[in-house]
């Protein structure tokens, strides 16, 4: 299900006019201001937050120099992801709880390697290791995923 947002805002300042974005896994959300309500595990995509121009100079110096995460700080009402429908309600069935293990392995591996390549590989930019970072330290955070029973 989309939730029906049109326009990235800034996580941190709510300015529509975004400069960056950066992807996290799902379980991210719970990490974030007001994410306690959202049910993670219904999320069906990764969850990107964008920042402004300014926000994100300041998320960068957090990340780079100072090794500090600022997902606290991000509302997830301004983060974009998709959320499964809710046919138990419709159907009077209940459905088997999305397993986020292949997604958050996969991001994790794609994390360290963008780490590990930084100022090697011409490719890898200093977005992309600030992103690594984040998503390293919000799997590191939340432990190890338990299934889902």
């Amino acid at each position: 299900m989309y939730t029906g947002t049109t326009v990235e805002p800034c996580c941190l300042c709510g300015s529509e006019d975004t400069a960056t974005r950066i992807d996290l896994p799902p379980r991210a959300v719970q990490l974030m201001k007001h994410g306690d309500p959202i049910a993670w595990r219904d999320i069906e995509s990764t969850v990107t937050i964008y920042f402004c121009q300014s926000d994100w100079e300041t998320v960068r110096d957090l990340v780079m120099n100072t090794g500090m995460s600022p997902l606290s700080r991000c509302n997830v009402a301004r983060a974009s992801f998709d959320l499964r429908e809710d046919f138990e309600a419709l159907l009077n069935d209940v459905r088997e709880e999305p397993d986020q293990r292949p997604r958050e392995e996969r991001m994790l591996a794609d994390a360290a390697e963008t780490i590990d390549t930084y100022g090697e590989d011409d490719h890898v930019e200093e977005r992309d290791v600030v992103e690594a970072r984040i998503v390293t330290w919000a799997l590191e955070d939340l432990g190890e995923l338990t299934p889902a029973e």
